[in-house]
């Protein structure tokens, strides 16, 4: 396993309903964790390599509908 770890910036705010959605994104295979930063103004996705590309994660985001850039 390889672990990588790439940041994606908000468009806007979570809300609590995109915070339920992104805590099920951590059920995809390969996704490890995600965090949220301080500031509240951007994701860190840690996923496994072997398994994801960084388009897979951002395409997981987005399918979730998670607002990034």
């Amino acid at each position: 396993m390889t672990k990588v770890q790439v940041h994606f910036r908000l468009q806007k705010p979570l809300n609590d309903a995109m915070l339920e959605r992104l805590s099920d994104t951590t059920a995809k295979y390969g996704i490890q964790k995600i965090k949220i930063d301080p500031a509240l103004d951007g994701l860190m996705v840690e996923y496994d390599a072997t398994r994801l590309r960084p388009s897979e994660v951002e395409s997981a985001l987005a399918v979730a509908g998670i607002p990034i850039e």
